[in-house]
This record gives structure tokens, C-alpha cells and sequence, in this order.
């Protein structure tokens, strides 16, 4: 059975499928790429909730940023973020994003209940 949350025209929030659970790209707010992905992250932790996961049930994350000038400031936010002994399997890529203003966009995919 396939479920459906927050589902709107365009796209669902979450769509959960066989105990795996498919989270749409979040962004964040913020000036710098720290801080827009703290802002980012934190929408994940709120999704990942109402999706009955966690953190430490991240099967993969793909990670795009605007320019790869960014990495460094972005992984100091991401390491942090992820639980230690809990790293997904990750992709990060450079990427236009949606809005110029857009630094980091993060799409994850995570066991759930």
C-alpha cells in the first residue's frame, strides 16, 4: 500500500511505501548555507516525525548545493545533524536550485514504521 502525506497538486510531503519512507527536497531560510541548512534540516526532523521515523533510520540523503564553495560550511551543519554511527548513504552534488536565493536543498529517504 502506498501512502500519501500533505499531498497537494504539484507533489506529496512524504509518500511511504513498504516500511520506506520518501521525503520531497526541503530548503531552508537564512542568509548563509549554515544557516539555511539548520533551517533545512530542521523541516527533515518535522517530516521525519510525522512520517514515524528518526534520524538514526536515514537510509539515504542527496544533497544539493549552489555552488560547491559550500561544502565545507554545509557538512559542519550535516555532521553535526546526523546521529554518530548513523550516516546515511549520501550524494552531494552542485545544482541550480529553484530560487536564486537557494543555497542547499536535501531529499531523503528513511525507514519507517
Amino acid at each position: 500500500m502506498i501512502e500519501r502525506i500533505d499531498t497537494a497538486t504539484r507533489m506529496s510531503k512524504i509518500v511511504k511505501h513498504n516500511g520506506v519512507a520518501y521525503l520531497c527536497g526541503q530548503v531552508g531560510d537564512g542568509e548563509t548555507v549554515a544557516e539555511q541548512t539548520r533551517d533545512c534540516l530542521a523541516r527533515v526532523d518535522a517530516l521525519l516525525e510525522k512520517a514515524g521515523s528518526s534520524r538514526d533510520r536515514i537510509l539515504q540523503a542527496i544533497v544539493w548545493i549552489s555552488d560547491m564553495k559550500y561544502f565545507a560550511e554545509m557538512n559542519e551543519v550535516w555532521d553535526a545533524w546526523v546521529p554518530e554511527g548513523h550516516a546515511p548513504a549520501r550524494a552531494c552534488g552542485e545544482a541550480k536550485l529553484a530560487r536564486d536565493v537557494l543555497k542547499v536543498e536535501v531529499i531523503i529517504t528513511a525507514a519507517c514504521d
